[in-house]
């Protein structure tokens, strides 16, 4: 018996479980993949927008000699920061469900890479899970081939291909300026009037003047219609559709937090926005003992939530955890 489990090891469960253990709580960390594995499959030349100071935790510092971090040195980081703490983390193991047992702690079902299943118990439990695994899908024929893909790693598969990329916020507009120095052909189609505002201001401009020169077509208030092995069909703003040749679609357009172990532990859901109910004073959902941390706590826009906000939600959970202690 933990005192809290703690679902995923993303920056913002790692943060909950430092913030349990200063205050003498035992956890355990349950991680179906690895450590910060949303990190991982960020873009391998990805630069983030915030500074290093706003994505520190458990005052580990965090030291680079950017302005703004890469992502192979958070990938340092965070396993450092783990490391120095002595978090205790179950790697490749997949928390299944979570049932609330009648003394009011918890029983986790799990199953690890071998295939063994374990029930593990605890007083509290963080669901702390990310949202890598459930891409936002277009839901249009050939979204299934196989040159389609959600994830964007590096341009060089690319090299000298007719490249579609869906999308328009800075991870689409990243993936197409390095697709073009890989020698790449690329197609950009965005459903709005223009590219978000949210593009980071030092590669805005690098964009704009690409799309200026005709290096990057842009396609807005357009949408991919249809994928074909050999062609992308683009409804464009004047309801006409043209066909363009293209070899792969990197279709950027999101994802959303997985609610399955949230619902399963009987959790309450806001329908229109998918949103958890819970207590943003103290991240405790509708289920006493029940907490939430990071992006899980968003709506369908998973962009409410950033590592420098939930990371602040373990202090809020663990100071609530231990108020309620002392009450009892």
């Amino acid at each position: 018996m933990k005192d809290v489990i703690i679902i995923g090891a993303g920056p913002c469960g790692l943060s909950a479980a430092i913030e349990c253990q200063r205050r003498g709580l035992s956890s355990l960390i349950i991680e179906k993949n690895f450590i910060v594995h949303s990190i991982y499959l960020y873009p391998t030349n990805m630069q983030f927008f915030s500074t290093t100071a706003l994505l520190e935790i458990g005052d580990v510092p965090f030291t680079s000699p950017n302005d703004k971090p890469f992502r192979h040195e958070a990938l340092v980081y965070y396993r450092r920061a783990a490391k120095q703490h002595g978090l205790d983390i179950a790697a490749y193991e997949e928390a299944l469900s979570v049932n609330p047992l009648e003394d009011g702690t918890f029983a986790v079902h799990t199953r690890n890479k071998r295939g063994e299943t374990y029930t593990r118990t605890a007083a509290s439990v963080i669901i702390s899970t990310g949202y890598f695994d459930q891409p936002n899908l277009i839901g249009i024929p050939g979204e299934e081939l196989p040159k389609v893909t959600h994830y964007f790693g590096e341009a060089h598969p690319y090299t000298g291909m007719k490249v579609t990329v869906i999308g328009g916020s800075n991870s689409a507009v990243d993936a197409a300026l390095e697709l073009l120095r890989v020698g790449a052909e690329v197609d950009m189609v965005y459903r709005g009037a223009s590219i978000s505002e949210n593009i980071k201001p030092w590669v805005r401009p690098i964009f704009e003047s690409m799309v200026e020169k005709d290096k990057i077509v842009l396609h807005l208030e357009s949408r991919v219609t249809e994928i074909t092995p050999g062609s992308v069909h683009i409804a464009g703003r004047n309801g006409g559709v043209k066909e363009l040749d293209n070899d792969f679609v990197l279709a950027l357009t999101g994802f959303r937090p997985s609610r399955s172990l949230l619902s399963s532990a009987g959790v309450s859901m806001d329908e229109t926005q998918e949103k958890p109910a819970f207590n943003p004073a103290t991240m405790e959902s509708n289920v006493p003992g029940l907490y939430i941390a990071g992006v899980i706590a968003s709506g369908r826009n998973a962009n409410e939530v950033f590592i420098e906000t939930g990371r602040g939600h373990g202090k809020l959970i663990a100071d609530h955890i231990i108020s309620k202690r002392l009450a009892d």
